[in-house]
């Protein structure tokens, strides 16, 4: 789960300024801090690029891995004292929005068993996604500029000193294949090490720094091997490799109700009267059909074509009368959102850049179904309840199905899925035709499914 996820949230990230002092000081205002901005993001103040960031990982990862290994391994070997009781537990998962959700079943039994207190690392771009789910508070959160390599290396310096002001004692690193995470976690002082570990497979070195080393499992759902890492921290005895037991459907299912707390009132109506300024929408006489046609640049292959969207929303408006449609992105896709709106008659409208990462849930409690590539707003939207069909092609749904109310439609290909943690995700293809072999009449008949359905009841909180 390594790179630029900058555009997996589908909608503008208004987030405030850094919290407190659980955040990255770069975010800090002051003569030092101006100057650390000045010289620690890029030109464009943009995320690096997803090849460079690989490049720089592979080149500078694998030799400090390896220097870091001997260094954790001496002190492991030097420290007299027994490892401290599981107390204060670091996630570590810096780069996708969608991780965060797919994660929550394992931080929630993680707390629950040891009644610990929780923190995470993430990037300063995706810290909303944290903030939507709000498990954790801001002192609790640390984050990281990925705008150069001179932001990394500060924020990963000043990480490790964060990490022992707040004496972590167990890291859980949800990363499958990035070193600079093993970095992270290897060297921030934790007597807890937990992550995977490829053993006798060829995938990417990462050092010998975990002290539970867990097999990652590509056959089952992303959020059991998520749940796996906790098993191996609260195992009886020592396993090799971790983890050795059974993890059923129940154990997401259980905790997937409560992931993204219902809006308030007064946010349904906010979001409301946004909605209606742009198209004729009621409530009491209308339906919302949520359209999210873009993919994050980690992997544009996942993106289905224009046309495709464009003939689905014409067949929906055209079936249904009381249907209206938004069509939601970041608000640098908003003239490609705009162009597709125009394109479908006052019942469809642009809704990129229009709402806060934190306004989703208003948005999806409006909703009555949303279509969307398999990107970080799937996962939000199912697990707020919102039915949601999800394209899939590069990736798979049994591995990466959105937790909660989802649909996948997945062509299946022979050579599909051609990302995976053995290849840093990056494919080789230059033409996406499992994205291609979806038909607008095998999606429209999941959205008429929906549609047919007796309404879900409003997903509020009181005001």
């Amino acid at each position: 789960m390594d790179g630029s996820e900058c555009r997996d949230s589908g909608v503008h990230r208004a987030i405030s300024p850094v919290r407190k002092t659980g955040m990255n000081t770069l975010e800090r205002r002051g003569p030092r801090g101006a100057f650390l901005r000045r010289h620690a993001s890029d030109a464009t103040g943009k995320p690096m690029k997803i090849d460079t960031m690989r490049q720089i990982d592979r080149l500078a990862g694998v030799p400090l891995c390896a220097a870091a290994t001997v260094l954790v391994r001496l002190r492991d070997r030097l420290r007299r004292r027994s490892a401290r009781p599981v107390r204060r537990i670091l996630f570590v998962e810096l780069s996708e929005m969608g991780t965060t959700v797919l994660a929550d079943p394992a931080m929630r039994k993680a707390r629950e068993t040891a009644s610990a207190e929780l923190y995470f690392v993430i990037f300063t771009r995706n810290v909303g996604s944290l903030e939507l789910l709000g498990s954790f508070p801001p002192d609790n959160i640390f984050t990281i500029s990925d705008h150069s390599i001179f932001g990394i290396a500060y924020g990963a310096l000043t990480f490790l000193f964060w990490t022992r002001r707040k004496q972590i004692d167990t890291v859980v690193d949800l990363e499958l294949f990035s070193r600079f995470t093993a970095l992270l976690s290897g060297l921030c002082g934790a007597d807890r090490r937990i992550g995977f570990h490829r053993f006798h497979q060829e995938g990417l070195y990462r050092g010998e720094m975990l002290t539970h080393r867990v097999a990652y499992n590509p056959h089952i759902h992303i959020a059991k091997n998520f749940i796996a890492l906790i098993d191996a921290l609260f195992a009886p005895a020592p396993q090799i490799p971790y983890s050795k037991t059974r993890i059923g459907d129940d154990q997401i299912a259980a905790k997937m109700a409560t992931t993204i707390a219902p809006p308030s009132n007064e946010a349904r109506a906010r979001l409301l009267a946004r909605i209606g300024s742009l198209v004729p929408f009621d409530p009491a006489t209308h339906r919302l059909v949520l359209i999210n046609p873009n993919a994050s640049e980690l992997l544009p292959h996942r993106r289905w074509m224009p046309d495709r969207f464009d003939q689905l929303i014409r067949r929906i408006l055209a079936a249904y009368d009381d249907v209206c449609v938004l069509i939601t992105g970041a608000p640098e896709e908003r003239a490609q959102a705009e162009q597709l709106a125009a394109a479908n008659g006052p019942r469809c409208a642009s809704f990129a850049g229009h709402s806060a990462l934190a306004e989703l849930p208003a948005l999806f409690a409006h909703a009555a179904v949303m279509v969307t590539n398999d990107s970080g707003p799937a996962h939000f939207a199912a697990a707020a309840g919102l039915p949601t069909i999800v394209l899939f092609g590069p990736e798979t749904p049994k591995l990466y199905q959105p937790l909660g109310t989802s649909r996948a439609i997945y062509a299946g290909l022979a050579c599909s899925p051609c990302v995976s943690a053995h290849n840093h995700r990056k494919t080789a293809c230059t033409d996406n035709v499992c994205m291609q072999a979806i038909a607008v009449d095998e999606v429209y008949a999941a959205v008429a499914d929906v549609l047919s359905a007796p309404q879900r009841p409003p997903h509020t909180s009181a005001p």
